[in-house]
C-alpha cells in the first residue's frame, strides 16, 4: 500500500527520438529590456513540433492521460493542448518557438508537483523535462538536468559523498524546488537548495539560451533563486555546489494529547537557540484535542543529540509517549525522510494524493501557541507543519537572492486532505486556517506552496522583492509569454 503524503508527514515529522534542429544561440552578455519582437499569431503546427522533440501527446493519443499528470491528482482533469517530452535544450527552444508564435500558454514540468497545477496548464503546452535528468558531478560541483527529481540526485552524489540541501519527498523536482528557494532537512546546516546555484543555463522567452550565473545576467541570477518557477524562462540545467553528505540522527517525539500548546511554545524557543546541524519541525494534527510530534535530524552523534532532546521535554513539561533516535548514514536518512525505507524511493514508483495546501511565515514565536492547536479543533485529515528555518538559512541576506524571508523562525504549511467531490470544502478549510495564523501574527508564504487563493499574494511571497522581480520580467519575457494566474507579471 502506498503512504501518501500527510501520513508520511505525520510519521516521520516533515514538512513536478529527438530530431535534428537548429543549435542553441547563446547570449553571454546581460541585455537591456527590449521592445517587443513577437509576432503575430500564426496556426499551431502540432506535426512541425512533433517531429522536433523526443515525442508529443495530445488528446485523443492513448497516453495522453497518463502523459497529463501531476503528483495531485485533483489535477488529472486539466486538459492541456500537448504535453511534449524533451530531452535538449534545442527540443525546449522548439516548445518556446511554437507558443511563442501561437500565442499558446506554456509551462514546464519537471516533478509536476506544483500545488496549484500551473505546470499543466488548460488549452496550453506542457514541457515535460523529465528526460533530462542527469546528474554529474566534477570534483565538488553537480551539474543537474532540470527535470531530475530528488531520488534521481541524492543516489548520484551520496555515492561520492556529496551532497545538496534540499527537500525529502523522492518525486519532486528539482526544478521547481530550486526556483522557489528550496527548503528541507539540511537547510539549517547548509542553506536553501537555491543558496547552492552556481549558474543556470535557461531559455528565456525570446528563445535564447543562456548560462546565467552572479558575473552573466546576474538580475537573471538573481530572480532564479527564490522567484518561483514558470516566471523567467524554462531552465534547462543546473550547476551546484556541493557540500559532504553528512550522517545524521533522525528523531521523532510524540506527545500526549493536550500537550499541543505547550510543546508548540517551548518547540519555538528551543529551535530558535538550536545548533545549525539540529534542523525540526513540529507537527500538529487535527483532532479533540490536536495532536503533535516533533521530528528531525542531526548532523551529529547521538550522544549529543539526547541533552537537545531533553531540553525540548522539560520546556514542554510534558514527557513523550514515544521517543525515538536512530544514527543513519545520509541515504538511508533521506529514505527515512521520503516514506521509502521499505519501497522503492523511484521518483515513478511514489503513490499520488489529492490535497490542498497553503502557507504562512512565522517570523517570531507565537505569543498564545494555544490558539495555533485551536484551529484544528474539530476538523478532519489536516496538518499544521513548522518546518525550522534560521541558522544558515539566515546567514543570506533578504535581498541577496529573491527568497525573502530569511530572518524568519519557520515556514508555516497547512495540508488538508481532499477529495475531487470535496475540493471546494477543503479549499475553505484550508482559507479559515490561513487566515486564523495570519490572525495570530504569521503573514507570508513560501511560494513552493504556492495557493491559487493565497490573498496579497505577490507580497506574501516575494515581500519587498517583489518589485526587482516585477523589472526583471519586463526585461526578460516583455511579451509576457511566461503568464499564468500567479506568475510575477499578474503580482
Amino acid at each position: 500500500m502506498g503512504i501518501s503524503r500527510r501520513t508520511l508527514l505525520w510519521a516521520v515529522g516533515v514538512g513536478t527520438a529527438a530530431a535534428a534542429c537548429s543549435k542553441p544561440t547563446l547570449q553571454q552578455q546581460p541585455s537591456s529590456a527590449p521592445p517587443s519582437t513577437r509576432p503575430a499569431a500564426v496556426p499551431l503546427d502540432w506535426e512541425g513540433l512533433r517531429v522536433r522533440v523526443a515525442a508529443l501527446s495530445q488528446p485523443g493519443s492513448s497516453d495522453f492521460d497518463v502523459a497529463r499528470r501531476s503528483y495531485n491528482t485533483l489535477f488529472d482533469r486539466g486538459n492541456p493542448a500537448a504535453v511534449a517530452t524533451v530531452q535538449t535544450p534545442e527540443q525546449v527552444q522548439a516548445c518556446l518557438e511554437v507558443a511563442r508564435n501561437s500565442s499558446l500558454p506554456i509551462a514546464a514540468r519537471s516533478g509536476g508537483h506544483s500545488y496549484a497545477g500551473y505546470s499543466v496548464p488548460d488549452t496550453g503546452l506542457v514541457v515535460d523535462l523529465r528526460g533530462m535528468n542527469k546528474v554529474e558531478l566534477q570534483g565538488n560541483t553537480a551539474t543537474i538536468g532540470a527535470g531530475a527529481r530528488l531520488f534521481d540526485v541524492y543516489p548520484a552524489l551520496a555515492k561520492s559523498g556529496r551532497c545538496i540541501p534540499a527537500g525529502s519527498c523522492p518525486s519532486v523536482g528539482i526544478g521547481g524546488l530550486t526556483l522557489g528557494g528550496g527548503v528541507g532537512v539540511l537547510s539549517r546546516k547548509y542553506g536553501l537548495t537555491c543558496d547552492k546555484l552556481i549558474s543556470a543555463q535557461v531559455v528565456t522567452a525570446d528563445g535564447v539560451l543562456r548560462t546565467v550565473s552572479a558575473e552573466v545576467d546576474p538580475d537573471l541570477f538573481w530572480a532564479l533563486r527564490g522567484g518561483g518557477g514558470g516566471n523567467f524562462g524554462i531552465v534547462t540545467s543546473f550547476t551546484f555546489a556541493t557540500d559532504p553528505a553528512p550522517d545524521l540522527v533522525v528523531f521523532q517525539l510524540t506527545f500526549p494529547a493536550g500537550s499541543a500548546p505547550a510543546v508548540i511554545g517551548a518547540w519555538q524557543g528551543w529551535v530558535a537557540q538550536a545548533p545549525a546541524d539540529l534542523w525540526s519541525n513540529c507537527v500538529i494534527s487535527a483532532g479533540a484535542p490536536p495532536g503533535v510530534r516533533v521530528g528531525g535530524s542531526f548532523a551529529g552523534s547521538q550522544s549529543a543529540l539526547s541533552p537537545l532532546l531533553d531540553a525540548l521535554v522539560k520546556a514542554a513539561g510534558t514527557k513523550p509517549t514515544n521517543r525515538f533516535a536512530s544514527r543513519r548514514g545520509y541515504l538511508d536518512a533521506m529514505r527515512y525522510f521520503g516514506g521509502c525505507m521499505n519501497r522503492s524511493c523511484a521518483p515513478d514508483a511514489q503513490p499520488r494524493e489529492a490535497f490542498v495546501a497553503s502557507s504562512r511565515i512565522l517570523r517570531r514565536p507565537l505569543s498564545d501557541p494555544g490558539k495555533l492547536a485551536d484551529l484544528l479543533v474539530g476538523r478532519v485529515d489536516m496538518d499544521i507543519l513548522l518546518d525550522s528555518l534560521g541558522a544558515a538559512v539566515a546567514a543570506v541576506k533578504p535581498a541577496d537572492t529573491a527568497f525573502p524571508h530569511r530572518d524568519a523562525l519557520a515556514t508555516v504549511q497547512v495540508f488538508q486532505k481532499a477529495t475531487a467531490d470535496g475540493h471546494d470544502s477543503a479549499a475553505r478549510a484550508i482559507a479559515e486556517v490561513r487566515d486564523g495564523i495570519s490572525a495570530l501574527g504569521a503573514r507570508g508564504g513560501y511560494v513552493n506552496y504556492i495557493e491559487a487563493a493565497m490573498p496579497d499574494w505577490g507580497v506574501m511571497y516575494y515581500d519587498t522583492n517583489l518589485s526587482r522581480l516585477h523589472d526583471i520580467a519586463r526585461r526578460y519575457d516583455p511579451d509576457r509569454i511566461f503568464t499564468f494566474a500567479q506568475s510575477i507579471h499578474r503580482a
